[in-house]
Formats: C-alpha cells, sequence, structure tokens
C-alpha cells in the first residue's frame, strides 16, 4: 500500500510528508485549495505526463516521493536481491505480491519488500525518475505503475465504454482468466499455422524455381568444397615455378658450400669456429661464440640439405598441374559469377545449403491443412466452454450489479448482460461472442447498451460498483456473503487508521484512487457511498476526494486541504493536515453547513461519526 508522499516545491505546496493509512483515505477541502494535487504527484509517480507550471513559482525543481510498503510475510534470508526462481517465490521473499515481484525480474531490478519512487521536474520541462534510487525510464515507471495504483478520474469511466473492458471485468470477476488466456492462445496458434499457410501458398511457385537454383549452384560449386582452395592456389603458384625454383636452390646451395676456390658460408663458418675454438680456454666470449657457431653450422648443414633435395627433384607431374589449373580456372569463373573471392565461395556454400535445407522441409499444403484443422478444433472447444461459462455467471453478476448500484440514488436500475454470438469470419482472441452491458436506469425505459445511455454520473458510480465488487470477490472473510459485504464497522474512524494497518488491504491488489465520485449524489445517497467505499476500503486500500460530508465520515484517515497566504511574503501555500476527531467535526461541519461552523452543524458531523461507531 502507499504509506507516505512527500512533495517539496509542487504547485502551492512549499514542503509537506504526508502518510496514509490501509483502508478509505479521504481528502476534503474547499474549492481551489489544491485537493486534486495530491492525486497530480501520485500520478507523476506512477509515470503520469509532467508539465513545468506543477513546479512551484520561484524554485528550479519539484520532487515527489512515494513510498510504498506490502505487508506479507518476509523471509529475511531473501529480503533483497534478485532471485532466479518461480517469481512466485520471489513475491514470497520479498513481501511483494506476485505480479509486481515479476515485474522487476522481467526487469532484471532487484526485489526489495519495499518501493520508493521519485520523480523530479525541472523548470525547463524536463523530469526525472528514479525507482529504489536508481533511474528508471517512464515507460517502465508507467508499467509498475498500473500494478501499483488505478485512478479513477472523473473522465476514467470512460473504459467503460469499451467493450473489451466489459468482457475482461466479466472474465475477472467470474474468475474465467485461465479459461480466457487458453482461448486466446489456440486462436494465437490457429492464426500462426493460418499465416504460415498463406505464406507457403504465395511462395509455391517461387519455391521450386528457388530450390533448383541453389541445387545447381551447389552442384557447380561441389568440386571447390572437396578441397582446401588456399592451399590448391598455394601449391600451384609452386609448380608452375618450379624449374625457377629449383636453379634458385642450386644457386643457393653453392653460396653456402662448394668445392670452387669461392669462398663458401660453410667454409668461412669453420674457420671462424676454429678462431674461437683456440681462445675459449682464455675467454668464456669465445667459448660461447664457438657453442653458437657449432649450432649455426648444423643448420646451415640442413638448409643445405634440403636445398639440394629440392634442386635434384624431379619436374612436376603434367597431370597434377592440370588438375590444379582446372580447379584455378574454375575458381575463377565461379568467383566472377558469384562476385566473391573463391575462398569465400565455400562459407556462401554453407548458406545455400541451409536455404536449400529450410525449403525441402517446409510443410506441405497438406500437412499444414491437417495442422490449421486441429488448431481450429482446439479453439472451438475452448471458446465454447469459455461462452457458456460467461453465460452461466453473467445473470448473477448482473444482480450483485443492480444490488449495489440501487441505493447509489438509482433505485429503478436494471442491468444484465446480452451475448451475440459473431459471424464464424469475425471469432477472435476474446471467443464467439460479442458481449454488451446494458443499462437502465428509470422506469418504463428498455436497456440498451451502457456506452449509449448512462450518464456522467451514472458511469462514476458503475464504475465504483465494478471495483468493490473485483476488490471483494475472493476475500475469505467474505465467503458466503456475497457482494452485501457484511463486515463490522469501524468504532473509531480516526483510531482504526493507526491500528489496523497491518489487517487491511493484504490482497496486493493496487490502490484504488476516486477522484470526486460522489459529484450528482447527496443525502443518503451519499452516507450510502461512503460506507460503500469504507466497505471497499476493508480489501484495498482506497484514497478518494469528496465534498460530502457523509462520504467524508465514513473515512478510516482525513486530510484536510487549506491554503494559507503570508501577505509578508507574497506568497499562498497549500498545507495538508491529518485531522484527530476533534478537527474531523470541524472540518464535517463546514461540508455540512458551510463557512459559518455552529453547534449545530457540529453536533450534525458528531452524528454522522456516531452512526459508523454504531454499526
Amino acid at each position: 500500500m502507499l504509506t507516505s508522499l512527500t512533495l517539496k516545491n509542487f504547485a502551492l505546496i512549499d514542503h509537506h510528508d504526508l502518510s496514509l493509512a490501509a483502508g478509505f483515505n479521504v481528502i476534503t477541502g474547499e474549492t481551489g485549495a489544491g485537493k486534486s494535487l495530491l492525486l497530480d504527484a501520485l500520478s507523476l509517480c506512477i509515470g503520469g505526463r509532467a508539465d513545468s507550471s506543477m513546479v512551484r513559482h520561484g524554485t528550479e525543481s519539484a520532487d515527489i516521493y512515494a513510498q510504498f510498503e506490502f505487508n506479507t510475510a518476509i523471509e529475511a534470508t531473501h529480503a533483497t536481491g534478485l532471485r532466479q526462481n518461480h517469481p512466485d517465490d520471489d513475491g514470497l521473499a520479498t513481501g511483494l505480491p506476485p505480479a509486481i515481484s515479476s515485474w522487476f525480474v522481467e526487469h532484471e531490478r532487484p526485489c526489495e519488500p519495499d518501493i520508493l519512487i521519485r520523480r523530479q521536474l525541472s523548470s525547463n520541462g524536463r523530469s526525472k525518475a528514479w525507482l529504489n534510487g536508481t533511474p528508471v525510464s517512464l515507460t517502465e515507471l508507467k508499467e509498475l505503475g498500473a500494478l501499483l495504483v488505478n485512478i479513477h478520474s472523473q473522465h476514467a469511466q470512460q473504459a467503460l465504454l469499451k467493450p473489451l473492458f466489459v468482457v475482461d471485468w466479466l472474465d475477472e470477476i467470474g474468475e474465467l482468466q485461465d479459461l480466457a488466456a487458453v482461448t486466446a492462445q489456440a486462436y494465437q496458434a490457429y492464426q500462426k499455422l493460418n499465416r504460415q499457410a498463406k505464406s507457403i501458398a504465395e511462395q509455391e511457385a517461387q519455391r521450386a524455381d528457388k530450390i533448383e537454383l541453389l541445387q545447381n549452384q551447389l552442384t557447380d560449386i561441389a568440386p571447390l568444397l572437396l578441397v582446401d582452395y588456399g592451399q590448391v592456389e598455394a601449391e600451384h603458384d609452386e609448380l608452375s615455378n618450379l624449374e625457377a625454383l629449383m636453379l634458385e636452390a642450386s644457386l643457393a646451395v653453392q653460396l653456402l658450400d662448394n668445392d670452387s676456390d669461392e669462398p663458401a658460408a660453410m667454409e668461412l663458418l669453420g674457420r671462424a669456429i676454429r678462431l674461437c675454438d683456440n681462445q675459449a680456454a682464455v675467454s668464456p666470449t669465445f667459448a660461447q661464440a664457438a657453442e653458437s657457431l657449432y649450432l649455426a653450422q648444423q643448420h646451415i648443414s640442413e638448409a643445405t640439405a634440403a636445398l639440394v633435395d629440392y634442386a635434384e627433384q624431379q619436374l612436376p607431374d603434367p597431370e597434377r598441374l592440370q588438375e590444379l589449373d582446372t580447379l584455378i580456372g574454375l575458381g575463377h569463373r565461379l568467383s566472377r559469377k558469384h562476385g566473391l573471392p573463391a575462398v569465400e565461395l565455400v562459407d556462401e556454400a554453407k548458406n545455400w545449403q541451409d536455404t536449400l535445407d529450410g525449403l525441402l522441409n517446409l510443410p506441405t499444403a497438406v500437412t499444414l491443412q491437417a495442422q490449421m484443422s486441429a488448431a481450429w478444433d482446439t479453439y472451438m472447444a475452448q471458446a465454447t466452454a469459455l461462452s457458456k461459462a460467461r453465460q452461466g455467471i453473467a445473470p448473477a453478476i448482473s444482480e450483485k450489479l443492480v444490488a449495489q448500484l440501487q441505493p447509489l440514488a438509482l433505485p429503478n436500475a436494471q442491468a444484465n448482460f446480452v451475448f451475440n454470438k459473431r459471424q464464424e469470419a469475425q471469432y477472435n482472441t476474446q471467443g464467439l461472442d460479442d458481449i454488451e452491458l446494458m443499462f437502465s436506469a428509470n422506469v418504463g425505459m428498455p436497456m440498451q447498451p451502457l456506452y449509449k445511455i448512462a450518464s456522467g454520473g451514472e458511469l462514476s458510480r458503475m464504475a465504483l460498483v465494478m471495483q468493490v465488487l473485483l476488490a471483494t470477490k475472493s476475500n475469505p472473510s467474505n465467503q458466503g456473503a456475497g457482494c452485501d459485504m457484511g463486515m463490522q464497522a469501524a468504532t473509531d474512524p480516526i483510531k482504526r487508521s493507526d491500528t489496523d494497518a497491518d489487517t487491511i488491504n493484504a490482497t496486493g491488489q493496487p490502490m484504488l484512487v476516486f477522484d470526486e465520485v460522489d459529484v450528482g449524489i447527496s443525502g443518503g445517497t451519499a452516507q450510502v457511498l461512503g460506507e460503500l467505499l469504507r466497505r471497499l476500503g476493508q480489501h484495498r486500500q482506497v484514497l478518494a476526494i469528496t465534498h460530502q460530508a457523509q462520504v467524508a465520515a465514513q473515512a478510516h484517515r482525513h486530510i484536510l486541504v487549506y491554503k494559507t497566504h503570508d501577505t509578508a511574503e507574497g506568497q499562498t501555500t497549500s498545507q495538508l493536515s491529518v485531522l484527530t476527531e476533534a478537527t474531523q467535526i470541524d472540518e464535517l461541519a463546514r461540508m455540512s453547513g458551510g463557512v459559518n461552523i455552529t453547534d449545530i452543524t457540529r453536533e450534525h458531523a458528531r452524528s454522522l461519526l456516531a452512526d459508523i461507531s454504531k454499526k
């Protein structure tokens, strides 16, 4: 959950550290006091768009820090560091919910039990972000932010207007996500085979020509693949010049060792050895020189013998030379043909062979057709099961929707899900049906698709109810209670926020934020809405901005936003305060009775809190 939000030089806020509790947190204040600044700051910490106007006037930058903590049991030996086992194990080890832990593993970041996000805005319009002290991109921050916080602004309920949202919500609340995922995978597998079949059909004519071309090329180059072409070139060069090389070897032998009157190297070397031997006893230098000269004499003798053999060898075999000429000629021809040196053609031939093998091993149209048929049968089986499951749960879920909507100033609300089977060509990853959430708020008016007739206020309340149903669908304490959420109320709205932080919001689901969800309602409806948000806070951390005293009275923690004016400095600052019981009564009285707070409005505020303690 979000435990603290720190703002420095952010808009009208100079500096403030705001602590939040588990359960239902409410923000109130007069119009223009800066209530929405908190949501703006939180939005920035989960990847929202930055604006230089958010930097406090006269300062260079603004900083926002959001601290998230998770109260799942932590295994001390694995509290830090990136582990390589299953993501769920990481979640248990670090206290992070599995989805968040998986995000850290996928992005190769250390899993830690707490998450600290920092967002810095500069007056020049630039912004930076850090996650646990390490720079993070906005794309990454948005991905992680979606797992941490779910913000419902006055326009966020527009998601309800998208058919896919309704389908996904129905699957989630009906716990059909696994069946829906299997169905989507089956359709994708079929589509992959379908695309492959189309590709092969389009390339079929070219495929035969390509195979023939590659086979001819490999046949053409086959003689070069049997030899080391570099060695062939070297041998050909030597044999072509063998007579000249043999003559050069004879001349070298004459210089090294001969019987003529001309001095040879071996004779001169022998003289030097004798001189050094004569003086070896007198000086070690001569002894070492003599030893080196003996070695040189041995090497020269060996070189002379090799040159003698080379000079006296037979002339090359004409057939061998002809064989080499043929290989060299083939290499030159293929080099010109393919635009590559002959020595590189061997590597290119390997690529030709790989391409040929791939073309020869492509499945035939008959094979693919059989695979496609099997894949389609699998998809139809999964999609049919999904359709039946959805239609089976839809009536009960629509009843729960209506039961929660009617107390919210919608006494005549009706809702149900309509399934329209698609044409076969329109089947997709979502299944066989188009699913619409039908709605009517008035007696005698037929139900129509929600996106066509619902007002903004009705959409807002529908969004809230859908979140409530999601939050409470799998809570153990709620088993057998359906969506009535018959839970005991808190005895003290202020003290409870300080004592229940370890017991509320243990699900690891995203924090829910509602911006003025109570627009257009008042009186008893506002009280029902407040009770709904409070009960939702038993399962999820909730943060809401409200103008209704009946809603604010239900909060586990009440945060007041107000302005102060420094006439000397000419500065206006927004301040934040977590209210005590006494100050909460004054704020509820202001919200109920206006600027002038009287004993009557205070008594009304006390009665609102007393009503909560009696439940």
